[in-house]
């Protein structure tokens, strides 16, 4: 059993402009993933494949809980490779002109037998990565 992967970082951004970074298909496409299907609504499937042209790793989610400018929740999953999903939430904590941002990912162990690439530690670095160094300086630039 894992456990779930959590990484929180305080952002020098208010909630609002956190809020429209992570539901914004247009902003997303800046520092996260092109996600052409992405509708913030609660039963709303979306689909993305790794930056690049080699339309590598299809992910594929649904959007499990809204709520406006404080938390998006939804699977993640790879269809080619399994059927198994696990859970994403995004969360934020208003702090004035700050927010505490908290990613949380669950069951990342139901990805065990896909390989080293959908390991524990492979999902802790790439949100470390995405977070650090994509959200946070989009955020506060």
């Amino acid at each position: 059993m894992s456990h779930p992967i959590i990484i929180e970082q305080k952002v020098n951004a208010p909630a609002e402009k956190v809020w429209k970074a992570l539901t914004d298909r247009d902003e997303m496409k800046i520092w996260y993933f092109d996600i052409p299907d992405f509708i913030p609504e609660e039963g709303a499937v979306f689909n993305f494949y790794e930056p690049g042209n080699e339309m590598k790793y299809h992910h594929q989610a649904e959007i499990l809980e809204i709520i406006p400018g404080r938390k998006l929740k939804h699977t993640w999953f790879y269809p080619e490779f399994s059927d198994q999903k696990t859970i994403l939430s995004w969360e934020l904590q208003p702090d004035g002109e700050q927010t505490l941002l908290r990613l949380i990912h669950e069951n990342i162990n139901y990805f065990s037998d896909l390989g080293e690439n959908f390991s524990e530690k492979a999902f802790t670095e790439g949100w470390t990565q995405i977070i650090d160094h994509s959200l946070v300086p989009y955020l506060e630039s």
